[in-house]
């Protein structure tokens, strides 16, 4: 079976190394005329779908937005997902789950597994009940091709004081999951399938990221502050893994389709230019 490390890295050479959220909050409905309930999410998920969803290497629907409606939004969610994958997009969801024993490998079996209705190519998850109680998600990524992204270092001013706290080994928080995460990609070809997420808008991150050999996902692109160039100084020699993030960079050019992939492809653009200056 192919690696998702492995589809990811053709995915990138194919389309372009681009990830674009699907994030329809409120006020992004609201500007784009749509109502607050169910059929403006299956609307804008739609819209988003036919622009991008066979021109980007990766899509990624925050799963928070569809869940605050509850199982009819849920239904949208499943459906987004069905057509980004038949459109040819890596589907990336951000759920962010992360627990132990059985729960997280429910939370596993919801999104990597082939069954499900909600199947992934991968999600994102939380290590900070130890980068171990995640092996299911990583075991059952691996029996079925998928790939997990790990949180390593966030843009959110919260994050450093949990993440950059130094253990007994001297080691930042952060340091310790790029190291285990690391060492669990050790001998992929041509990418790791374990990923981490390190925010664009942090600077100099003072980390050792060399190692990875897998993705760095890299949000905070656009409207967050960040620019495509800031990742020279974020990710240093480790740009040739780094896949930018946007959403309402793009989301904002809605609700016309032509708008949508003209934004699309002027963040490629200059994602492109840093990434192969690098």
């Amino acid at each position: 079976m192919e690696t998702f490390g492995a589809r990811l890295y053709r995915a990138v050479a194919e389309r372009g190394p681009l990830c674009v959220g699907i994030d329809p909050h409120p006020g992004l409905l609201a500007r784009w005329g749509l109502s607050d309930d169910v059929a403006g999410l299956d609307r804008f998920s739609r819209t988003v779908v036919e622009a991008i969803g066979d021109r980007v290497a990766v899509v990624k629907p925050q799963s928070a937005f569809f869940e605050r409606f509850g199982s009819r939004g849920i239904a949208v969610l499943e459906s987004t997902i069905r057509q980004l994958r038949e459109a040819g997009a890596l589907v990336l969801l951000d759920v962010k789950r992360g627990d132990i024993g059985s729960t997280v490998s429910a939370y596993a079996a919801a999104y990597l597994d082939p069954s499900s209705p909600m199947y992934v190519d991968a999600v994102t998850a939380s290590p900070y009940l130890g980068v171990g109680s995640l092996a299911p998600m990583f075991e059952l990524a691996a029996a079925h091709g998928g790939g997990v992204f790990v949180l390593a270092l966030t843009s959110n001013p919260e994050g450093a004081a949990v993440q950059r706290a130094v253990a007994a080994d001297g080691r930042t928080v952060a340091q310790t999951v790029i190291d285990e995460i690391s060492q669990l990609n050790r001998g992929a070809e041509p990418l790791g399938s374990l990923g981490l997420v390190v925010g664009a808008t942090i600077g100099d991150t003072g980390h050792d990221l060399s190692a990875v050999h897998g993705p760095l996902l890299a949000p905070g692109l656009g409207a967050q502050g960040a620019t495509a160039a800031d990742l020279r100084t974020v990710f240093g020699s480790s740009l040739p893994s780094v896949l930018p993030s946007y959403s309402r960079e793009v989301l904002h050019a809605g609700p016309e389709v032509a708008a949508l992939r003209a934004a699309a492809e002027r963040v490629l653009a200059e994602c492109r230019t840093t990434l192969a200056t690098s």
